[in-house]
């Protein structure tokens, strides 16, 4: 039985990440995941990148028009069909969407807020989404989709704090579930907090957790829920990457209260959790590394030192990307 247990455990953790050549040195934040073979990728300079063999070749573009953008989220439907959301002050935030594999993209949304930052994007389906961003006039923003991006409806937030805003480190400080759940964390001094809507975006509570908040750098950078019940909430000091003092929290009751688990925490400050159901396993990333867990989060062990900023996974398939246009795959 010892052996049966110990051989499970170094299953488990026998995790590696084989990097990819992408042909860019644009820094990634983006990926979508739509199979096992077919991932989108998106950062830097306008940068989006495709591949429909599993990795052996991407083909990479820059959004016309648009040099200076930084795409922070990419949500790809098919091997033709993706939407894209750069990251900025302003009307640097914008979403745009391609249905001819990125040879057009079309101008969706602008952030109409001259102080607004969009740090997120999440769509359950092509015709249903979610924006959200940073505090402007007290609350937190966001706006909803029913029409593929073609129009959005502003939703309102439970009050702010003062200083609270979110983390565009990879696109996963929003979450989904289902067919109405939506969470999104925060950070800042004071802050760290999980919002939660069942009805889609339209209605929110807001609950504390216990990621540390002692710092603007600080506080929720990813969202990530195997259930609708279970969850996992990750980040820290993005400043001070490989302290692991606060860096975690988790839920079993749907984002109502969140805990910090009682086991080996994450190596370091993390940007990305997800949660791989065909290995009932966990696995989380950040600049000092990545690192596993196959016990529901309680208890984490690092397999890689390298540097990734967000994660995405279908089809079996992980994909892993971040600074110097690298993409990894989990193996």
């Amino acid at each position: 039985m010892r052996f049966l247990v110990f051989l499970f455990a170094t299953t488990a953790f026998a995790q590696s990440w084989v990097v990819q050549t992408t042909g860019t040195t644009a820094s990634l934040r983006g990926v979508s995941a739509v199979s096992s073979t077919v991932v989108w990728a998106s950062g830097s300079r306008g940068t989006w990148l495709r591949t429909v063999d599993a990795g052996k070749t991407w083909k990479s573009g820059q959004v016309e028009g648009a040099p200076a953008l930084d795409f922070r989220g990419i949500r790809a439907f098919d091997d033709h069909t993706a939407i894209l959301i750069s990251i900025g002050s302003g009307d640097k935030s914008r979403i745009y969407k391609t249905n001819d594999a990125g040879a057009h993209w079309k101008l969706l949304f602008t952030n109409p807020d001259a102080k607004g930052f969009f740090d997120g994007i999440a769509f359950r389906d092509a015709q249903h989404g979610i924006v959200m961003g940073d505090a402007v006039e007290g609350h937190m923003t966001i706006f909803t989709t029913d029409d593929g991006g073609e129009h959005w409806i502003r939703r309102q937030t439970p009050p702010a704090l003062e200083k609270e805003g979110a983390f565009a480190a990879s696109n996963s400080s929003l979450a989904l579930w289902g067919k109405r759940d939506v969470w999104f964390g925060t950070g800042g001094p004071g802050a760290a907090r999980v919002f939660h809507s069942v009805d889609g975006g339209k209605i929110w509570t807001v609950t504390p957790s216990p990621i540390r908040n002692d710092t603007a750098s600080a506080g929720i950078f990813s969202l990530a829920f195997r259930d609708a019940r279970h969850g996992i909430a990750l980040g820290g000091e993005y400043s001070k990457d490989k302290e692991t003092q606060g860096n975690i929290a988790a839920t079993s009751d749907g984002g109502r209260t969140w805990i910090a688990p009682h086991g080996e925490a994450p190596h370091g400050f993390r940007s990305a959790v997800l949660y791989l159901a065909a290995r009932k396993m966990w696995i989380a990333t950040g600049t000092s590394g990545s690192d596993s867990s196959a016990d529901n989060g309680i208890t984490w062990k690092q397999f890689d030192a390298g540097s990734f900023n967000a994660l995405t996974t279908a089809g079996g398939s992980v994909w892993a990307v971040g600074a110097q246009g690298r993409i990894a795959m989990l193996q």
